[in-house]
């Protein structure tokens, strides 16, 4: 199975129509957007889409912890996986 960030990478390519990249050209830590792999806000828009139909998660607001989380590939793990566990602990 493949790991977390794997599976983002694999997200984005096919969320954004990145084409001509494969995950393992993305590096887990590059900034996803201005200098990074260069996503504008738009495409932040089509991944908050794409992250909800993958796992659920719902953004309502955007704020710096948001921010945060769109920083790049590994931080986008962690607020899944902090989604996915809360989901667990729910009854």
């Amino acid at each position: 199975m493949q790991d977390l960030e794997t599976e983002i990478k694999v997200l984005l390519i096919s969320a954004l129509s990145l084409e001509d990249i494969s995950p393992e050209e993305i590096d887990s830590d590059a900034a996803l957007f201005g200098d990074g792999l260069g996503l504008d806000s738009i495409d932040a828009l089509e991944l908050g889409v794409a992250l909800r139909k993958a796992y659920g998660i719902q953004i309502e607001t955007v704020n710096e912890e948001i921010k945060a989380a769109f920083a790049n590939v590994r931080s986008l793990a962690q607020l899944i996986r902090g989604h996915l566990g809360q989901m667990d602990k729910q009854p």
